[in-house]
């Protein structure tokens, strides 16, 4: 029996160790926006084949719920256009948040025909198709690029391994205020929780996030 209970040691030092680097993830992008009780986060790479499957139920989710969707960028080093495109969608940002969510939905969809080469095209057609123009240089100061590599490395410092990763979000203070999305059947229902776990609603919600 004593050896048996030293042989299990290691393991429970193991999972002792995993515990403690689970606890010492930053979960600052794990909250709703102020004045919203619950909030879906997604870290997303606008190359990534699965986030373009995830997008339309994330958006359906959040409308049916009204609660925020919060993007975070985390374009991975093997995409070859995802960070210039993640630049785009910034840009059209500082025109209109609904501008950039919509020009991160129209990459998804055509995800499949967008080369490097064909990027800048599909970004210049959507401008002028929305009544705006493309400049020649997006992002003269890099302010664009600092945006996206801080979600980066926010997604880094949250733990994020894949895209998507995806979490239902609370601003309860008990219980457990967040939970990834594993199986994305379980979206609708885990929101049910969270927004019973959050309690009644305030007398005013914010029903989009602000981004950096």
């Amino acid at each position: 029996m004593r050896l048996r209970q030293l042989a299990s040691l290691p393991l429970l030092l193991l999972m002792g160790i995993a515990a403690v680097a689970a606890l010492a993830h930053d979960t600052r992008a794990l909250r709703p926006p102020k004045g919203a009780r619950v909030a879906i986060v997604v870290f997303e790479d606008l190359q990534c084949p699965d986030c373009a499957r995830a997008n339309p139920l994330l958006k359906e989710a959040a409308r049916t719920y009204k609660i925020p969707l919060v993007r975070y960028d985390f374009p991975l080093p093997m995409h070859n256009w995802s960070f210039q495109a993640a630049v785009m969608a910034r840009y059209f940002d500082t025109k209109s948040q609904k501008l950039g969510d919509e020009f991160r939905d129209e990459v998804f969809k055509h995800q499949v025909e967008i080369t490097p080469d064909n990027l800048r095209p599909f970004a210049e057609k959507f401008a002028q198709e929305h009544k705006t123009a493309l400049p020649f240089v997006l992002d003269p100061k890099g302010d664009l690029e600092r945006k996206i590599r801080a979600d980066y490395q926010l997604g880094q410092a949250t733990g994020i391994q894949h895209t998507p990763t995806i979490y239902v979000v609370s601003n309860s203070t008990t219980g457990q205020p967040f939970v990834e999305v594993v199986d994305r059947a379980n979206l609708y229902r885990l929101i049910d929780d969270m927004l019973e776990q959050a309690g009644p609603a305030a007398t005013a919600t914010t029903t989009r996030a602000t981004r950096q």
